[in-house]
């Protein structure tokens, strides 16, 4: 599964209407978001077929930011049936990420 650009208007349908998704608050001027990228990535290449990532730009997408408290990125939380269950801020390892979504699984 690739990982999936979600905006405001798509969050719902994209997140809250899948099984198990990690969002990634980000935006294109942060260092550790640009960091995390690629661990994300590789993620998606191990555990994708079970979960879904998702990426939300901080700066284009203001409602998500503050309908979920983000506030300082890069913040990944991890949705259930649409519910958040776990929140990380900060560069994560990828071994953390996939302790992170395996906590929930």
């Amino acid at each position: 599964m690739a990982i999936v650009n979600v905006t405001d208007q798509d969050f719902k349908a994209e997140v809250e209407g899948s099984g198990t998704v990690l969002v990634d608050f980000w935006a294109p001027w942060c260092g550790p978001c640009k960091m995390i990228a690629p661990v994300l990535e590789e993620l998606d290449k191990e555990i994708g077929d079970s979960v879904k990532i998702a990426k939300v730009n901080a700066d284009d997408n203001p409602e998500s930011v503050s309908r979920f408290g983000v506030m300082s990125i890069p913040t990944l939380i991890l949705f259930k049936d649409g519910q958040p269950v776990d929140k990380v801020v900060g560069f994560q390892s990828k071994d953390a990420l996939k302790n992170l979504v395996g906590r929930h699984q």
